[in-house]
Protein backbone atom coordinates (compact mmCIF):
# COMPACT_ATOMS: atom_id res chain seq x y z
CA UNK A 1 0.00 0.00 0.00
CA UNK A 2 1.44 3.36 -1.05
CA UNK A 3 0.35 6.78 0.12
CA UNK A 4 3.04 8.76 -1.70
CA UNK A 5 0.75 10.30 -4.32
CA UNK A 6 -2.51 9.52 -2.54
CA UNK A 7 -1.73 11.98 0.26
CA UNK A 8 -2.06 15.00 -1.98
CA UNK A 9 -5.50 14.12 -3.32
CA UNK A 10 -6.89 12.44 -0.19
CA UNK A 11 -8.81 15.47 1.07
CA UNK A 12 -10.61 15.88 -2.25
CA UNK A 13 -11.96 12.34 -1.86
CA UNK A 14 -13.00 12.86 1.77
CA UNK A 15 -15.27 15.87 1.43
CA UNK A 16 -18.30 13.80 2.50
CA UNK A 17 -16.59 12.12 5.46
CA UNK A 18 -18.46 12.54 8.79
CA UNK A 19 -15.83 14.70 10.46
CA UNK A 20 -18.32 16.60 12.63
CA UNK A 21 -19.79 13.33 13.85
CA UNK A 22 -16.35 12.01 14.79
CA UNK A 23 -15.70 15.25 16.66
CA UNK A 24 -19.03 15.08 18.50
CA UNK A 25 -18.44 11.42 19.32
CA UNK A 26 -15.10 12.37 20.90
CA UNK A 27 -16.66 15.28 22.80
CA UNK A 28 -19.18 12.93 24.36
CA UNK A 29 -16.48 10.81 25.98
CA UNK A 30 -13.45 13.08 26.40
CA UNK A 31 -13.80 16.46 28.06
CA UNK A 32 -11.36 19.33 27.62
CA UNK A 33 -8.72 19.90 28.74
CA UNK A 34 -7.34 16.49 27.82
CA UNK A 35 -4.41 15.05 25.92
CA UNK A 36 -5.31 13.06 22.81
CA UNK A 37 -3.24 10.88 20.50
CA UNK A 38 -4.83 10.67 17.05
CA UNK A 39 -3.63 7.45 15.43
CA UNK A 40 -3.62 7.06 11.63
CA UNK A 41 -4.20 10.79 11.40
CA UNK A 42 -3.84 10.88 7.62
CA UNK A 43 -3.80 14.49 6.46
CA UNK A 44 -4.66 15.65 9.96
CA UNK A 45 -8.28 16.75 9.51
CA UNK A 46 -9.49 15.23 12.78
CA UNK A 47 -6.35 16.23 14.69
CA UNK A 48 -6.86 19.81 13.53
CA UNK A 49 -10.50 19.84 14.63
CA UNK A 50 -9.57 18.42 18.03
CA UNK A 51 -6.83 21.02 18.51
CA UNK A 52 -9.25 23.83 17.62
CA UNK A 53 -11.64 22.37 20.20
CA UNK A 54 -9.04 22.88 22.95
CA UNK A 55 -7.56 19.40 23.26
CA UNK A 56 -3.79 18.96 23.48
CA UNK A 57 -3.19 16.81 20.42
CA UNK A 58 -0.41 14.58 19.18
CA UNK A 59 -0.87 12.60 15.98
CA UNK A 60 0.81 9.69 14.24
CA UNK A 61 0.66 8.20 10.77
CA UNK A 62 2.73 5.63 8.91
CA UNK A 63 2.97 7.86 5.82
CA UNK A 64 5.50 10.68 5.71
CA UNK A 65 3.60 12.22 2.79
CA UNK A 66 0.34 12.25 4.72
CA UNK A 67 2.12 13.91 7.63
CA UNK A 68 3.62 16.56 5.36
CA UNK A 69 0.12 17.56 4.26
CA UNK A 70 -1.11 17.46 7.86
CA UNK A 71 1.71 19.67 9.12
CA UNK A 72 1.03 22.26 6.43
CA UNK A 73 -2.67 22.23 7.24
CA UNK A 74 -2.09 22.72 10.97
CA UNK A 75 0.49 25.45 10.40
CA UNK A 76 -1.92 27.36 8.15
CA UNK A 77 -4.58 27.12 10.87
CA UNK A 78 -2.24 28.46 13.54
CA UNK A 79 -2.76 25.64 16.04
CA UNK A 80 -0.34 23.24 17.71
CA UNK A 81 -0.26 19.51 16.97
CA UNK A 82 2.81 17.32 17.54
CA UNK A 83 3.25 14.88 14.64
CA UNK A 84 5.19 11.61 14.65
CA UNK A 85 5.73 9.03 11.93
CA UNK A 86 4.66 5.71 13.44
CA UNK A 87 2.91 2.49 12.49
CA UNK A 88 -0.02 1.88 14.86
CA UNK A 89 1.50 -1.52 15.69
CA UNK A 90 4.71 0.10 16.95
CA UNK A 91 4.39 3.49 18.62
CA UNK A 92 7.50 3.40 20.78
CA UNK A 93 8.85 6.67 22.13
CA UNK A 94 5.52 8.36 22.75
CA UNK A 95 4.08 9.30 26.11
CA UNK A 96 0.74 8.54 27.72
CA UNK A 97 -2.50 10.28 26.87
CA UNK A 98 -5.96 10.76 28.32
CA UNK A 99 -7.49 9.44 25.10
CA UNK A 100 -6.54 7.79 21.81
CA UNK A 101 -8.64 8.24 18.67
CA UNK A 102 -8.46 6.08 15.53
CA UNK A 103 -11.24 7.01 13.13
CA UNK A 104 -12.06 6.81 9.42
CA UNK A 105 -11.98 2.98 9.43
CA UNK A 106 -8.19 3.17 9.77
CA UNK A 107 -8.04 -0.07 11.76
CA UNK A 108 -9.48 -1.90 8.75
CA UNK A 109 -6.11 -1.49 7.03
CA UNK A 110 -4.70 -3.92 9.61
CA UNK A 111 -5.44 -7.28 8.02
CA UNK A 112 -4.24 -9.91 10.49
CA UNK A 113 -5.76 -10.73 13.88
CA UNK A 114 -2.34 -10.73 15.55
CA UNK A 115 -1.62 -7.25 14.19
CA UNK A 116 -4.96 -5.90 15.41
CA UNK A 117 -4.15 -7.20 18.88
CA UNK A 118 -0.69 -5.65 18.68
CA UNK A 119 -2.22 -2.28 17.75
CA UNK A 120 -4.63 -2.57 20.70
CA UNK A 121 -1.72 -3.35 23.02
CA UNK A 122 0.20 -0.28 21.82
CA UNK A 123 -2.84 1.92 22.33
CA UNK A 124 -3.41 0.49 25.82
CA UNK A 125 0.20 1.17 26.78
CA UNK A 126 -0.06 4.80 25.66
CA UNK A 127 -3.20 5.52 27.67
CA UNK A 128 -3.14 7.01 31.14
CA UNK A 129 -5.00 5.12 33.86
CA UNK A 130 -8.69 5.60 33.23
CA UNK A 131 -7.96 6.60 29.63
CA UNK A 132 -10.35 6.19 26.72
CA UNK A 133 -9.81 4.59 23.30
CA UNK A 134 -12.26 5.57 20.56
CA UNK A 135 -12.29 4.01 17.10
CA UNK A 136 -14.52 2.87 14.28
CA UNK A 137 -14.52 0.16 11.62
CA UNK A 138 -16.53 -0.84 8.58
CA UNK A 139 -19.25 -3.34 9.36
CA UNK A 140 -19.07 -6.72 7.68
CA UNK A 141 -22.38 -5.94 5.99
CA UNK A 142 -21.03 -2.74 4.47
CA UNK A 143 -18.02 -4.50 2.97
CA UNK A 144 -20.17 -7.32 1.59
CA UNK A 145 -23.15 -5.31 0.36
CA UNK A 146 -21.92 -1.78 -0.36
CA UNK A 147 -18.21 -2.01 -1.17
CA UNK A 148 -17.23 -5.36 -2.67
CA UNK A 149 -17.92 -6.00 -6.35
CA UNK A 150 -18.58 -2.32 -6.97
CA UNK A 151 -17.15 0.22 -9.38
CA UNK A 152 -17.15 3.90 -8.52
CA UNK A 153 -16.22 6.76 -10.82
CA UNK A 154 -16.08 10.53 -10.62
CA UNK A 155 -15.32 13.18 -13.19
CA UNK A 156 -14.50 16.62 -11.79
CA UNK A 157 -12.81 19.58 -13.45
CA UNK A 158 -9.33 18.97 -12.04
CA UNK A 159 -9.46 15.31 -10.99
CA UNK A 160 -11.24 12.16 -12.12
CA UNK A 161 -11.00 8.64 -10.79
CA UNK A 162 -12.06 5.06 -11.34
CA UNK A 163 -12.32 2.94 -8.19
CA UNK A 164 -12.79 -0.83 -8.44
CA UNK A 165 -13.57 -2.85 -5.29
CA UNK A 166 -13.15 -6.61 -5.28
CA UNK A 167 -13.21 -9.31 -2.56
CA UNK A 168 -9.85 -9.98 -0.97
CA UNK A 169 -8.08 -13.12 0.16
CA UNK A 170 -10.04 -13.48 3.40
CA UNK A 171 -13.67 -13.16 4.41
CA UNK A 172 -14.83 -9.59 5.09
CA UNK A 173 -11.92 -8.20 3.08
CA UNK A 174 -11.84 -5.80 0.14
CA UNK A 175 -9.16 -4.80 -2.35
CA UNK A 176 -9.35 -1.22 -3.64
CA UNK A 177 -7.85 -0.60 -7.08
CA UNK A 178 -7.86 3.14 -7.78
CA UNK A 179 -6.75 5.12 -10.82
CA UNK A 180 -6.70 8.91 -10.59
CA UNK A 181 -6.37 11.34 -13.48
CA UNK A 182 -5.15 14.68 -12.17
CA UNK A 183 -5.04 17.86 -14.23
CA UNK A 184 -1.43 18.98 -14.73
CA UNK A 185 -1.38 22.71 -15.40
CA UNK A 186 2.38 22.85 -15.89
CA UNK A 187 2.71 20.00 -18.38
CA UNK A 188 -0.78 20.18 -19.82
CA UNK A 189 -3.16 17.26 -19.96
CA UNK A 190 -3.65 14.83 -17.10
CA UNK A 191 -1.31 12.82 -14.89
CA UNK A 192 -2.29 9.27 -13.91
CA UNK A 193 -1.77 8.01 -10.35
CA UNK A 194 -2.55 4.38 -9.42
CA UNK A 195 -3.16 3.13 -5.87
CA UNK A 196 -3.93 -0.30 -4.45
CA UNK A 197 -5.21 -0.72 -0.90
CA UNK A 198 -6.60 -3.57 1.19
CA UNK A 199 -9.03 -3.48 4.09
CA UNK A 200 -10.48 -6.17 6.31
CA UNK A 201 -12.97 -6.10 9.13
CA UNK A 202 -13.96 -8.49 11.90
CA UNK A 203 -17.09 -8.97 13.98
CA UNK A 204 -17.85 -6.54 16.82
CA UNK A 205 -17.56 -9.51 19.18
CA UNK A 206 -14.04 -10.28 17.95
CA UNK A 207 -12.90 -6.70 18.48
CA UNK A 208 -14.41 -6.64 21.97
CA UNK A 209 -12.70 -9.93 22.89
CA UNK A 210 -9.31 -8.67 21.73
CA UNK A 211 -9.73 -5.35 23.55
CA UNK A 212 -10.46 -7.16 26.80
CA UNK A 213 -7.57 -9.57 26.23
CA UNK A 214 -5.06 -6.71 26.20
CA UNK A 215 -6.52 -5.22 29.39
CA UNK A 216 -9.40 -2.86 28.61
CA UNK A 217 -12.01 -3.18 31.36
CA UNK A 218 -15.05 -1.56 29.75
CA UNK A 219 -16.05 -1.78 26.09
CA UNK A 220 -19.03 0.07 24.64
CA UNK A 221 -20.16 -0.71 21.08
CA UNK A 222 -22.61 1.31 18.99
CA UNK A 223 -23.52 1.77 15.34
CA UNK A 224 -23.72 4.67 12.90
CA UNK A 225 -23.28 7.41 15.52
CA UNK A 226 -26.36 6.33 17.45
CA UNK A 227 -26.68 4.75 20.88
CA UNK A 228 -27.99 1.53 19.35
CA UNK A 229 -26.02 -1.68 19.24
CA UNK A 230 -25.08 -3.13 15.83
CA UNK A 231 -27.98 -5.08 14.33
CA UNK A 232 -26.53 -6.51 11.13
CA UNK A 233 -27.80 -3.64 8.99
CA UNK A 234 -25.28 -0.95 9.90
CA UNK A 235 -22.41 0.65 8.03
CA UNK A 236 -20.06 1.90 10.73
CA UNK A 237 -19.34 0.27 14.10
CA UNK A 238 -17.99 2.51 16.86
CA UNK A 239 -16.10 1.44 19.97
CA UNK A 240 -15.27 3.10 23.28
CA UNK A 241 -12.81 1.13 25.41
CA UNK A 242 -11.77 2.22 28.89
CA UNK A 243 -8.51 1.46 30.63
CA UNK A 244 -8.85 0.78 34.33
CA UNK A 245 -7.23 2.57 37.25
Amino acid sequence: MSYQQFAYIYDQLMTDAPYEQWLNFTRNYVKTPATILDVATGTGAIALMLAKEGYLVSAVDVSEDMLDVAKEKVEDAGVDVAFFQRDMRNMDGLGQYDAVTMFCDSLNYVLEETDVKQAFTRVYNHLCEGGTFLFDVHSREKIAQQINDRLYASNEEDISFVWVCEPGEYANMVEHDLSFFIQDDEEGGYRRVDEWHEQRTFSPEDYETWLREVGFEQVEISADFTEARPNGENERILFVAKKGY
